[in-house]
């Protein structure tokens, strides 16, 4: 079966920038949700109609869209590794791409959790913000809030499971990328 595995964490975290290193220095390929949304969304697809109503309002685009454009991108990889950042990020959209993966002959073999403290990530989330008005305090605050009501219980199934490994998050990127590197060898 083909590697495939998912990286986790809160927002601010660094997922996509270890998910861009394990691209150039590992030859994964990546499938990032919020890629994925922004591609569909732009190319005017049925999926991008869908999502972006829900992105347009703030909220999370529902399971059943996201584990269809996983769907779409994961079909084309032709065995090569997979890198998944941003899902899952529910218990129950773990089970959807568990049965998606063995559809197409995958399995994952591990979820990395980026772990950072919360202070951490709303400093980083208050300091990037990259033309994005709605980076403040209490965005970060709210956005930290709902990934933690919905990816604890992933983390805990993936820690049963005996598939997670924790990496501290909180280090600067070369370390956190050499202990990535370390949780997957």
């Amino acid at each position: 079966m083909d590697s495939t595995i998912t990286l986790l964490g809160p927002p601010g975290s660094g997922k996509g920038t270890q998910a861009e290193r394990l691209r150039d220095r590992l030859g994964f390929t990546v499938l990032s949700t919020g890629d994925l949304l922004r591609k569909a969304r732009s190319t005017g697809t049925d999926l991008g109609r869908q999502a972006a109503g829900y992105m347009d309002r703030g909220e999370l685009v529902p399971d059943d869209l996201i584990i269809a454009l996983v769907a779409g991108a994961i079909g084309d990889l032709d065995g090569r590794p997979v890198a998944l950042d941003g899902v899952p990020r529910t218990v129950e959209q773990a089970r959807a791409i568990d049965e998606l993966l063995r559809e197409h002959s995958r399995m994952l073999n591990a979820a990395v959790l980026i772990d950072v403290p919360d202070d951490e990530v709303v400093r980083r989330i208050t300091e990037r913000r990259q033309g994005r008005t709605d980076d403040t305090p209490a965005t970060a605050r709210e956005r930290l809030r709902v990934y933690h009501r919905e990816t604890e219980p992933l983390v805990r199934s993936f820690e049963e499971r005996g598939l997670l490994r924790r990496v501290d998050g909180a280090q600067d990127p070369d370390s956190v990328e050499d202990e990535v590197r370390a949780a997957l060898s």
